[in-house]
Order: C-alpha cells, then structure tokens, then sequence
C-alpha cells in the first residue's frame, strides 16, 4: 500500500508540475498555437454608402456575397483533384488554382464575390479544407442608366471613376475584420465581427426619368447617323443642377473591366471640342453688354468672304446684308467676326473667362477639363476672328450648357453641380469643399441676357435650328457644326464634324437647358440637321414630365398631322433600349375614372408598326402630364403629349396590346374639352 501510495503521489506531482510548466510557461506560445489552428482573421471589404437619383431612386447599392477561401493544409494530398474540380467549376485554370493553393497552408482566396449560381456549384462539391464568406459587393440595379456619372469600382470597393471616385473617401467604409473559427472537427463558423461604420450615402441631382430619356433619345441618334460618340447634358439653369448626364458609348458598371476604355470616359467633363457656331453666343453676348452692337442693326457680311491679317476666311454661304439676330439666326461666321472685331481682342478675352472657359467648372466629377484657351497675349492677329466663330478654342460639354443656362437665367453663372447632398441615416451631413451649389457670379447685364434670349429664339423660328421647334413650349438655342481636324493632312476635315445644339425652353422663365453633341455624324451632319430634332425630343418629354405649363398654343392641323404620322425611322432603335434594360420593374398603372366619352380613332400605320406585343396600354384618362410620363417611361412606350390640364382622350386605346417603344398619344384638356373636338373629323378639329 505504501508503495502503491508512493507512486501516486509521485505521478500527482509530476503531473502537478508538468500542468504548471503548460500553463505558466509555455501559456503564450500555446495559445498562439491554439489560435494559429482555430481563428482566422479576414479583412474584407467595407460598406460603401448608397447613391440615389434626387427622388431617392437607389442607383449604387452595396449587397452581400459569397466568396469561396480555403485552408490548403486541410485540403493536404488531395490539392490537385481540389484544383481540379474547383477549375471546372470556377472557369480558372488548374495550374492556376494550384498556384494559388500552394502560396500559404493556412488561408487562400479562391475566388472573390461569387455570383449565386457559381456560389452553389462550388458548395455543392462539398471540398473538405473550401470555406465560404460573405463580403460586400458593389450593384448597380440599372446597370447603363448613369453609368458615367455612378462610375465603378474594383474588387475590394475602392471607387475608379465617377461619383465613386471622386467622393471615395466618403462613400467607402472602414475595413471589417472577421474572425471565422473551427472545432475540433475542423468545421468553420463565424467566431466573431468587427464592423466598421458604413459610407455616407450619397444624392444626386440627377433625376433618373430624365437621366433615361435622355440616354434613349441619344442612342437612337447615334443609331441613326452612325456618329462616333455622343453627348447630352440636361440642366436646370435657376441653379446649375444636373438633370442628366448622358454619353455614348457607354458600359455596364457591374462588369466595368469588360468595356473598353473610350466606352468608360466621360465625354460630358473631358472631351474637349472646338465648339464651333454655338460659340458666337459668346461673341454676341460680349457684344450686346458692351453696346457695340445691337439686334436690329444692319452688318454687311461682304457676299461670304472677309480679311483678317492678310487671311481670307470664308463663310459657310454668301450673306449680304444681314441684321445682328440675323446674323445668329442665320449664323454666318463674317458677321460674327466683324462684331468681335468691334469688340476688340482683350474685352473679347475677358467675357469669355467670365463664361468659365479655360478651366474647370468645379463638378463634382473627375478627370474634368479645363478646355482650350491662350492667354491674350499668345493670340496671333487672326485668333480674335477664329475665336468668335468657335475655332481655336476648346470647351467641354459641361462648360459650353453652363455658359447658355447663364443665358437663359438671366445673366447670372452657377457652378454645375451633379450632388445634392451627403447622408448617413435621416442626418445630412455637411459638405466639404466643392461639393453641392454655390453663389452665383453676374456675368452679362440681365437686359443683355433678355436680349439675347430673343435672338436665340429666332434661331429656331427663323434660322438654322428649325427643327428643334417644339410643340407647345418657346424654345431658344444655337446650333454648331465645328469641323474637326483631319490628323493625315493637319487641316480641318469637311467631313469629319462635331454636331451640336445647345437650348433651353420655355423662353420667359426657363425650366432646363439642353446640350447635344454629335461626334463625326456619317450623311447629314450639321447641327440643325442631327442635333436639333434630339433636342426637341428631348425637351418635350422633359418638359411634360416636370409638369411645365406650355406657353404656345398647339395648332389642331399640327396635332391632327403629328398624331396620323408615322413613328420616326430611328425610334424602331429604340425597342432594344428600354427601361427594361436598366431593370426598371413595369408597375401596374392607377385605374382612373373615364373622364372623356370619345376615343381617338388609331390610324392604320400606328396599329402596324406598334401593336402586336405584349404590353397592355394603361388607362390614362384624368392623370397629369407628369403622371403619363411616367407610367409609360416604366412601362417603354414612347408618350406624345397634346394639350394642357387632364387626359381625355388616348391612342391606341387602354388595353390594347402594343411593342416596347410603340408611340403612345395622349390628348390633355378638361372634361368638356374631350367632347368639343376628335382627332381628324373636319379642319380645326
């Protein structure tokens, strides 16, 4: 018994000591051990904040996924056929994976941010050692719908163009660590997580209806004149407020690395252009504040030809005598230059810094350009000729409709301004820097603008932008044809343009400015030919969609004439670039009351070239002009809005089955008016 005890109390102190020497000891290095073994810590990437249109529209949104590690040394012998099996699922290459396996034993990437299917096909091989977290991903619901101005990010959530990038540091997030743990079965769960606070959200200017418009009628532009690319800007020129920022060729921002790199720039703030006539606004508006010149007076434009230092500059056709609104109307370069002549070379200089050219507007976009402009004392004695009518100097779109919304708002320049403001939760954070509106600067005399306004409306009534004439509202504008330089011969191409129209409506109290830019349009490529019919589409759906009273009475041979014609040969483009596409989601339209006991009578060729599809044509009957716009934006038809108050009337009629993009007219008036008059029974009906 002795002995027996002995040996008991031998082993006890013996284990005694060895649990004293663990636990106090070698306590640090084997609770490293343990956790080398049982924890992992994962960085992944933060919560960027949301982006949404004005209204709240969620354009960015980040969204948990899947991504696939795994711990090699679990995996052991079996690397190759894991490789192997992860290969064919994941579309990598084995010896990639391989590679990739063999860099630590105890923690790898797979692949990062999985997409669902790809997600469950790697959780279905059941790989033992092949472990699955969640991280953030950036998603962009409407895919191409602001693409340029959204911009895109990387894999670990860092912005790389856009909005995204240049309020990065507001919008990304602090880094999340996680812990993720094993048992002793080697079966990983989340241990633990420490989460950062998310980004700040963000709200544009931008008003995603007008945003699709505006993108849908430039696509169809480029369609039909097979112009290289395109650009559209829509203001609001009370505050510099961007409505819309559209480009072509645009791209998808949940699959940026696969678009090219012309399709990812942003032409509205980088690409810089001669602007050609649209330029000789400038010149006017210079002319008219220093009283040098005035509306009515009389210039004689020499038959198309004039001499500057010994240069003979030519004009696009003979003009004789022609008045100062003719002159712009008509937009004749001799004119031009002879009243910029007048001015003299340093006031001319002066106007055009005031109107923000030659450096940057301060829009909250980057890569912004500050454009092409000497200093006065680099002009050579022909600059001030070719500066008047839009040559040797260089604009971006964003400057050149910030500088016309000065115009059309009386006289008064506002910084563009593409954020609203930044949000985190129901708080508005404050801004920093340039970030939001500011004051605005005086630039003309309000007489000059009111001027001026004038003028720019005979261009439309009158002049070159006939075609952008709209129905129901006063326009004003200018059109430019600015010839490009020909990179084989130096000179200038008689081919090769840049199309444009810049304009706002209505006239008296402007609602938006509208620039449209054609690059290199292949048949017809002057502005007033290309350019301007977008900027009445434009306009009018825009206009309607903001609710803006119409100023201009509509003529009932025009209406009967608009409604029986056909659709446009470049609307048929357009069925393939519908809301749809931007996953928009058709919404059942409100059942309103019948507020009208006539129909319209549909004509033949609308049946044929629109009927036939799959979407039912709501009941519009009592809504307003902005509720119609909307319910047939949601849905792709293509609104033509007559008239002013309620709908009463409405062609094809509610129910019929039409095609996305089919043209829908809707007649707006009051109650008594549906039964005072019918679309083409007798003249003036």
């Amino acid at each position: 018994m002795l002995i027996v005890a002995g040996l008991a109390l031998f082993w006890l102190v013996a284990v005694f000591f060895r649990l004293g020497y663990l636990q106090l000891i070698e306590h640090a290095d084997y609770l490293a051990r343990a956790q080398r073994q049982q924890q992992r810590t994962i960085e992944i990437t933060p919560k960027r904040g949301a982006i949404y249109d004005r209204n709240m529209h969620p354009l960015a949104m980040s969204v948990q996924v899947d991504s696939a590690f795994a711990v090699p040394a679990e995996i052991g012998a079996n690397l190759p056929m894991a490789a192997r099996l992860l290969s064919g699922v994941l579309g990598i290459p084995q010896d990639v994976l391989e590679a990739r396996l063999q860099t630590s034993s105890s923690f790898v990437w797979i692949a990062r941010k999985l997409p669902p299917d790809k997600a469950e096909a790697v959780r279905a091989l059941n790989l033992k050692g092949v472990y699955f977290q969640k991280e953030n991903q950036r998603f962009y619901p409407k895919r191409e719908l602001a693409a340029h101005v959204l911009g895109f990010v990387d894999v670990d959530e860092k912005g790389l163009g856009g909005i995204e990038y240049e309020l990065d540091s507001r919008i990304r997030g602090k880094n999340e660590k996680i812990v993720v743990m094993s048992d002793a079965k080697q079966r990983w769960f989340d241990g633990g997580l420490a989460q950062r606070g998310s980004g700040a959200d963000v709200v544009l200017t931008i008003d995603e209806k007008i945003q699709y418009i505006a993108q849908r009628e430039l696509a169809a532009a480029i369609a039909k004149t097979h112009a290289m690319a395109g650009t559209v800007i829509v203001q609001n020129p009370n505050n510099g407020e961007i409505l819309a920022l559209a480009n072509q060729p645009t791209f998808n921002p949940n699959a940026a690395n696969e678009a090219k790199q012309e399709a990812r720039m942003d032409r509205a703030v980088s690409a810089i252009y001669e602007p050609g006539s649209t330029f000789k606004l400038i010149t006017l508006a210079a002319a008219l504040d220093q009283h040098v010149a005035q509306p009515g007076e009389v210039i004689n434009c020499e038959n198309g030809a004039v001499y500057i230092a010994g240069h003979r500059i030519r004009d696009h056709k003979p003009f004789g005598l022609l008045t100062v609104a003719g002159i712009l109307a008509q937009s004749s370069d001799v004119g031009a230059i002879k009243i910029a002549l007048r001015l003299g070379a340093p006031k001319f200089y002066d106007y055009i810094r005031a109107f923000g050219f030659g450096r940057q507007t301060g829009i909250e976009l980057p890569a912004e350009s500050r454009g092409i402009l000497r200093r006065l004392e680099n002009w050579s004695p022909i600059s001030i000729g070719s500066i008047s009518m839009g040559q040797e100097v260089g604009v971006t779109p964003v400057q050149l409709v910030t500088a016309v919304s000065a115009i059309a708002n009386g006289g008064l320049l506002y910084k563009p301004h593409i954020v609203e403001e930044l949000r985190k939760g129901n708080e508005v954070l404050p801004g920093e820097g340039d970030i939001g509106p500011s004051e605005p600067k005086r630039i003309i005399q309000p007489e000059t603008a009111a001027t001026l306004r004038r003028l720019m409306e005979g261009v439309i009534l009158d002049g070159t932008g006939k075609l952008a004439r709209l129905d129901g509202w006063t326009a004003a504008g200018k059109t430019g044809s600015a010839q490009k330089i020909d990179p084989a011969t130096g000179r200038y191409s008689p081919t090769q343009l840049i199309a444009s129209f810049s304009g706002f409506a209505p006239i008296n109290n402007p609602a938006v400015t509208i620039l449209v830019s054609l690059d290199s349009p292949v048949g017809e490529h002057e502005g007033g030919q290309v350019a301007a019919p977008v900027f009445k589409r434009i306009a009018e759906q825009v206009l309607a969609y903001l609710d803006v009273p119409r100023d201009v009475p509509l003529s009932p041979k025009l209406l009967q004439a608009a409604y029986h014609s056909s659709r446009e040969p470049d609307s048929a483009s357009l069925e393939d670039f519908t809301p749809a596409d931007f996953s928009f989601q058709p919404e059942t339209p409100e059942k309103a009351a019948h507020g009208a006991d006539l129909q319209l009578k549909e004509p033949a060729v609308t049946v044929a070239l629109d009927q036939g599809g799959d979407i039912a044509v709501p009941d519009f009957s009592g809504k307003t002009m902005r509720e119609v716009t909307q319910a047939c934006l949601r849905l792709g038809l293509d609104p033509m809005l007559v008239g002013s108050g309620l709908a009463v009337d409405q062609a094809p009629t509610a129910g019929t089955k039409v095609r996305r993009g089919a043209r829908i007219t809707v007649r707006f008036g009051t109650a008594s008016s549906a039964r005072a008059a019918r679309f083409g029974s007798g003249s003036g009906q």
